[in-house]
């Protein structure tokens, strides 16, 4: 049913795909449940199912509900096997490494991080396949049932391909990143740029789960946008479909790392915000931490910096609402820490900008570590396998 490198496999039909993938976000799920939700016969579910239990995916539960009214038989819901398979996930920063390794229901069993010496695509490397292998021979045992290795990077990233075409915080190009972490680690291996694996984790395990329409914002060193459409992840024709970090809000701002000037990143990504508060403050040696402390303590220079990074988010998650009008939007990522400075800013952004009845959509505050953001990429080889 799905293939593991080096084994053999049965041919997946879509009836088999539905099923699992239906179980695994929505399950455990009896047999006529699927049926309905599926739109196809019982016969047809039981078929699907079979091979997927036979294979030690599925396993059924103990039987609860009916199957119908006046029915002498109780069904046996179907629920996923968790530990039928493993899967690495590496959330890779311009300073650290974070890996996790989940089971099939992407639920984190043991995390680590490591720190980087350096950027170089060598280095990275090497250290991945240090932390895979601490990962995998760690208490456990996951070794033998983990095949399968995705890598979450920021930047302009190849899905298909595993290419990071770019990545500005590691100021890495036309990286073949998905070839040389497989020859690295042994392991199957998907690349996906961080926020859409975020994304993914939300949509299949979070609170995505059986919305057809929704968007994530993240908030940090880069600002970021995964968006879901009719129930599909949207990367769009090239692969940057949701990089509202650069949306141009001010014409007259300040340069961005992309070339453009003005966009929401060069206003409200961390580095920008530090470096505002630096010449607000006249300390060079300011960090982000001094700066929220500062604010918060009622420095009115820095915290006007925040107001105008929370009000260029704000903008940027109303162009999401007016061109795109998602059920609800979610904000995460490590820049929350401050979110208290930001989330006056934020909303009254939004509300000025969103049109008309898109201004009702709901923001949703959900911090994040960066351990989640691990799991989206451990997400994105387990959405890998189904598909397959």
């Amino acid at each position: 049913m799905f293939p593991e490198p080096g084994t053999s496999s049965l041919t997946a039909t879509p009836a088999a795909t539905a099923v699992f993938t239906a179980v695994l976000t929505e399950g455990p799920l009896s047999r006529v449940t699927l049926a309905r939700r599926l739109g196809l016969s019982s016969a047809a579910v039981t078929k699907a199912a079979r091979p997927l239990i036979e294979m030690g995916y599925l396993r059924e539960l103990a039987a609860t509900e009916r199957t119908g009214p006046g029915a002498g038989r109780p069904a046996s819901p179907l629920a996923v096997q968790a530990d039928r398979e493993f899967f690495v996930g590496v959330k890779i920063t311009a300073d650290e490494l974070i890996g996790v390794v989940c089971d099939l229901c992407a639920e984190v069993r043991t995390a680590a991080h490591r720190p980087l010496s350096g950027t170089g695509v060598g280095d990275v490397l090497a250290e991945i396949g240090r932390l895979v292998g601490d990962l995998l021979d760690g208490p456990g045992g996951y070794r033998d049932r983990t095949h399968r290795l995705g890598l979450a990077v920021s930047g302009d990233v190849d899905r298909t391909t595993g290419l990071v075409r770019y990545s500005p915080f590691l100021h890495w190009r036309d990286v073949p990143l998905r070839e040389r972490a497989a020859s690295a680690t042994g392991l199957a291996v998907t690349v996906e740029n961080d926020v859409k694996a975020l994304t993914t984790a939300e949509q299949w395990f979070g609170e995505g789960v059986g919305a057809e329409s929704f968007a994530l914002v993240t908030v940090g060193t880069g600002i970021g946008c995964g968006l879901v459409v009719n129930g599909r992840l949207v990367s769009g024709s090239y692969g940057v479909a949701g990089e509202i970090g650069h949306i141009g809000v001010d014409a007259d701002g300040p340069e961005c790392h992309c070339g453009g000037r003005g966009c929401v990143e060069a206003i409200a990504g961390t580095e920008a915000i530090v470096r505002q508060a630096r010449d607000r403050s006249g300390r060079p040696d300011l960090t982000i931490d001094d700066a929220v402390a500062l604010a918060r303590r009622g420095d009115e220079g820095i915290g006007a910096v925040f107001a105008r990074a929370g009000n260029a988010i704000g903008i940027g998650i109303a162009a999401v609402a007016n061109l795109v009008g998602p059920a609800r939007i979610v904000v995460s990522g490590e820049g929350l820490a401050a979110y208290d400075l930001f989330e006056p800013h934020i909303r009254a952004g939004f509300e000025r900008q969103a049109f008309g009845a898109a201004v009702q959509c709901p923001l949703s505050i959900r911090p994040l570590p960066f351990e989640e953001w691990a799991r989206g990429a451990a997400a994105v080889s387990i959405q890998t396998l189904v598909a397959s």
